[in-house]
């Protein structure tokens, strides 16, 4: 169904005058990095007018999430679903997850994974990830562990971290693969480099294990410092664990190794 609310008149809840005005897309994400909503809002309903269902998704998210508004979750459905409407791979994907949720729609997996995957079809690598997820859990589709990994995969190409540690975790349980350990190494150890929390512990693991690479506790025990500095919920246990093992000197290496690690991820973020 149509949603009944014009985009038009939607936007003017921003208190600016719609008249048309020239934008982009990239215009308002900057207006929005600079704290100025009310342009944003301008530039994403001049790109929405001009054609470009990006512009409907951005507005969309700025009413979900209350940015220079009220948030207002039908408004944003209403915006996602104009978006949809002209193909907009990040707005296709958001009113996907919005069907799977039964947020302000009524649940509808079928509808949803049918939005989602179309989005990861077109090259999206969040709708990627999440069609995935789809197939794997068989949520509105057959369930297909090859064809979850095949668009976790897609998806990982794209540097998606969460779609990598998922094509990790396939490799390392053979789960629609052959099972791979020192592929799932491979690909934990290029999450862990992101600083990704699950990326880090499943590191910690193999080297502990010695899973697809030779085994060091010393090792292990610095990424699973590192991984419980970023809260991961299990890392505490296994850096004790380990600790136990270790003697003093190699704990001592091994948590200045940690603190090297972090100060080097915390400068390589600093702009």
């Amino acid at each position: 169904m149509r949603p009944t609310v014009r985009f038009s008149v939607i936007v003017c809840a921003f208190a600016f005058s719609c008249t048309p005005v020239f934008a982009d897309i990239p215009a308002g994400l900057a207006a929005l990095d600079a704290n100025n909503p009310t342009a944003a809002a301008k530039e994403f309903q001049a790109a929405y007018d001009a054609g470009n269902g990006d512009g409907a998704f951005y507005l969309g998210r700025m009413f979900e999430l209350g940015i220079g508004t009220a948030a207002n979750l039908p408004q944003a459905a209403a915006l996602y679903k104009l978006a949809a409407e002209k193909i907009s791979p990040i707005g296709m994907n958001r009113l996907g997850l919005m069907y799977l949720d039964g947020q302000t729609v009524i649940r509808d997996f079928q509808k949803g994974a049918e939005l989602i995957c179309q989005a990861a079809d077109l090259g999206e690598a969040n709708a990627q990830f999440n069609c995935g997820v789809s197939y794997a859990e068989g949520r509105g589709v057959a369930k297909d562990q090859a064809r979850a990994l095949d668009y976790w995969q897609l998806a990982s190409d794209q540097n998606h971290v969460a779609a990598t540690n998922f094509v990790a975790q396939s490799y390392k349980q053979g789960n629609g693969v052959d099972a791979d350990a020192a592929k799932a190494f491979e690909l934990f150890t290029r999450t862990a480099d992101e600083g990704n929390a699950m990326g880090l512990y499943e590191v910690a693991l193999a080297l502990a294990s010695g899973s697809g690479v030779a085994a060091d506790p010393a090792r292990a025990y610095t990424f699973a410092n590192i991984a419980a500095a970023r809260a991961h919920p299990e890392a505490p246990a296994l850096r004790d664990q380990l600790e136990a093992s270790l003697s003093p000197e190699e704990v001592a290496a091994a948590q200045i190794a940690a603190r090297d690690w972090l100060a080097a991820a915390e400068a390589k973020a600093t702009p």
